[in-house]
């Protein structure tokens, strides 16, 4: 069994800190993880008007295929070296960035109770994620999928499901995110967004085991009262096209007065550039942050880039994936030795 605990600045997996004694361009890996944004693990459509637009290019869409893809991947993506992936029980726009959403993707009905085939296709993704050592960082909530719920009381419900269900699961190999980039407008509920969502956070703390954060949008630092709130803490990298504005963020947490030593992660990125002197990735990891990778298929490109964008070709198919995989290869040593 994986279990994931915290100490000062780190993350430890099976009680050691990843990446224990390596350094990779003089910069120590101990206590990092090497991320990837791969929300759509579990995705599905409940809306038949637009359920037909994730049809792979050789047949219907099928979100048993999708799991089944994705678990087939995932050795792959270890021994590469990868330490975590983010999921969600309400996925991520299939698009990359979507202005509406009007596909109904979410492991929670309209009462906040779980939909067992969602569920059960999670259950399948920690069960291997555990066999492989993998961490999870495992999201409940995203912008444009939260109005599935009908009210603060069902998502308080959802909460309390959800986190009962992990706890039948025994998995122990988990981080959780209340939600994906709360202080987006674009949230239906007030509850999910700042300061009320704190109110979520304490939930999961009182209800659950597992440590547990939050995020916001890209480029963004949370509040000295949200680093407080935070068992590690999250930050995005969308937008950021300068990599010192990296540096500037892992700064900033670890000079706020709340911040007390837990780790940081940016686990949500989506520039690369991973062959230039320097690039976001290194900015973080140059600061003592973790990194993840988020890929999504822009107009105009073949089946085998993005790993948001569905239908989704889990595989290391591109040379966009390829680069990443093969930095993270070269900071972490792989794991197929």
């Amino acid at each position: 069994m994986t279990t994931v605990n915290l100490a000062h600045d780190a993350f430890l997996v099976n009680g050691s800190p990843t990446h224990a004694g390596r350094s990779w361009q003089g910069y120590p890996l101990e206590g990092l993880l090497l991320n990837a944004r791969l929300v759509q693990a579990v995705f599905d459509d409940l809306n038949p008007e637009t359920r037909s637009r994730w049809n792979y290019p050789d047949g219907p869409w099928d979100p048993e295929r999708n799991t089944r893809e994705f678990l087939a991947a995932m050795p792959e993506w270890r021994a590469h070296g990868l330490d975590a992936f983010t999921v969600n029980f309400q996925g991520g726009s299939p698009r990359g960035y979507s202005q509406e959403q009007p596909w109904h993707n979410s492991a929670f009905r309209a009462d906040g109770s779980l939909r067992p085939d969602y569920v059960d296709r999670m259950g399948r993704v920690l069960d291997r994620a555990d066999e492989l050592g993998l961490v999870v960082i495992l999201g409940l909530y995203y912008f444009g999928q939260d109005h599935r719920l009908a009210d603060e009381a069902a998502l308080r419900r959802g909460v309390t499901g959800a986190l009962d269900w992990l706890k039948e699961g025994g998995w122990d190999h988990l981080l959780i995110e209340v939600g994906n980039e709360q202080d987006n407008r674009k949230y239906t509920h007030s509850l999910l967004r700042p300061p009320r969502c704190l109110g979520l956070l304490a939930q999961i703390r009182r209800e659950g085991r597992w440590p547990v954060s939050l995020s916001l949008c890209g480029g963004r630092v949370p509040t000295p009262e949200m680093i407080e709130a935070c068992d590690f803490v999250l930050l995005h990298g969308n937008g950021v096209e300068n990599p010192d504005r990296i540096r500037e963020m892992v700064d900033a947490v670890r000079d706020a007065a709340t911040w007390r030593g837990q780790p940081i992660l940016v686990n949500e990125d989506d520039h690369y550039g991973f062959d230039q002197p320097d690039f976001n990735a290194r900015a973080a990891v140059s600061r003592h942050a973790g990194w993840g990778y988020f890929d999504y298929r822009r107009e105009g490109e073949p089946f085998a880039d993005g790993y948001q964008s569905v239908p989704v070709d889990w595989s290391i198919g591109s040379d966009r994936k390829r680069a990443f995989f093969g930095w993270v290869r070269e900071v972490s040593g792989g794991r197929d030795r």
